[in-house]
Parts: structure tokens; C-alpha cells; sequence
């Protein structure tokens, strides 16, 4: 039986070689053959291939470009202004080319503001002795900003006189005597530009437009 079986093995073994090497290719059995004729016989339409020289290669397409950045957009705002500021300012942002879409002059009222002030005070040492009294109360306060009340002291300023009588009244219990309530700045109604989505180059541009601008700068909108 073991020598059926290795006779088998030889046999087949022979009959595989005759195979692959062709041998049986007059009885009908051969692997396909990978020469390049036979690869030759297997093309469609060889006739329509064509070469090309390099001048005729097609130019390959560009890679895409990265996505720009994102360009960082803010509102910003001046003013206020009259009416002859805002036509100056006006017939500035048109002849500078600021596009129309990009800017506004709108009606705005700036509310008056009161202060409670402590001064004038005689000299600059009477000034620090009562900056030290209140220091000594841990109250808050600052220099006037207003030229016409220096040296004085302002200890708050508020938008309405009943809101810096009550404000006075609250020092008054903290030790506060001298203390007053004064107008620092009336209500003011006129016209404020705005650029409600301005770049870099935007805002550059209409900085550009002093002193048109009265000296107004640009700041961000609340």
C-alpha cells in the first residue's frame, strides 16, 4: 500500500512538471503564458495609444491652497458729534471709499453726569490731608477731571442728581460733612459713528480721517 502511494506521488509529481514546463501543450493542457505576446493579444485597440512629448503632458492640477485664516471682525465707535462734525466726517468716510455698508452715523444722547466732589482746596498739602482722611475711611475716590473744579476731589459720579444725592447722603453717615453734589457734564445729543464689523484695515482707514474725527477715538462697542 505504501508503495502505491509513493508510485502515486511520483506520478502526479511528473505529470505537474510536464505541465508547467509545456510539455503537454500538444494535447491540449499548458498554463497561460505571461510572455508579452500573449500580453500583447489580450490589449483593446492597441492602435489608439499615443505618446506624448513633455511639452504635451497635461499640466497636473494644483494642490489646494489652505483655508486663509478667518478675518477678526469688531464694533467700534466715536462720537459724539454735531451736525457740522458729522457732515465733515461724512463727506470724508464717502471720498476715502469706505464702503456705505460699513459705517453709520446714528442719533444718540449722552446723558448728563453728576459728582459728589469734595474742594477746591487751597493747595496742593490741603489736598493730600484730605485724600488721607479719606484713605482713612477706606472711601473711594479720584481727582476731578474737570480743569474748573481743580483741586477738588470727586467721590462718585453718577447719571442722575437723585441717584448722587443718595450717594451723598451714604457719606454723609460715613463721616463725609463737606461733600457736594455738582453738574460735571450736561446731556449731550448729537450723532455717533459706528462700524459694527470692522477690520484691521477698516478701522486703520477712518483712524486715518483725524481730525475729522474731533479727537474722538475709536473704542469698542459695549
Amino acid at each position: 500500500m505504501l508503495r502505491f502511494i509513493v508510485l502515486t506521488l511520483l506520478l502526479l509529481n511528473g505529470l505537474y512538471f510536464a505541465w508547467s514546463q509545456g510539455l503537454l501543450l500538444p494535447y491540449g493542457f499548458a498554463p497561460t503564458r505571461q510572455t508579452e505576446p500573449q500580453r500583447l493579444g489580450q490589449q483593446i485597440k492597441p492602435e489608439a495609444l499615443q505618446l506624448l512629448s513633455t511639452k504635451e503632458q497635461p499640466v497636473a492640477a494644483p494642490l489646494l491652497e489652505a483655508p486663509a485664516a478667518p478675518v477678526e471682525r469688531a464694533c467700534w465707535k466715536a462720537g459724539v458729534f454735531d451736525e457740522a462734525q458729522a457732515t465733515r466726517l461724512r463727506e470724508a468716510l464717502v471720498a476715502a471709499a469706505v464702503p456705505a455698508d460699513a459705517w453709520s452715523l446714528d442719533p444718540v444722547v449722552e446723558p448728563g453726569r453728576w459728582i459728589v466732589y469734595m474742594g477746591k482746596f487751597a493747595n496742593a498739602e490741603a489736598l493730600a490731608k484730605k485724600s488721607s482722611e479719606l484713605a482713612a475711611l477706606k472711601l473711594k475716590f479720584e481727582p476731578s477731571s474737570d480743569p474748573a473744579l481743580r483741586p477738588g476731589l470727586s467721590l462718585g459720579a453718577y447719571e442722575t442728581p437723585a441717584a448722587a444725592n443718595a450717594a451723598l447722603a451714604a457719606l454723609a453717615q460715613r463721616g463725609v460733612r463737606t461733600a457736594r453734589v455738582l453738574p460735571e457734564r450736561a446731556e449731550v445729543r448729537g450723532l455717533q459713528l459706528r462700524l459694527p464689523a470692522a477690520d484691521e484695515a477698516l478701522r486703520a482707514k477712518v483712524e486715518a480721517l483725524q481730525p475729522l474725527l474731533a479727537d474722538k477715538a475709536l473704542t469698542p462697542c459695549p
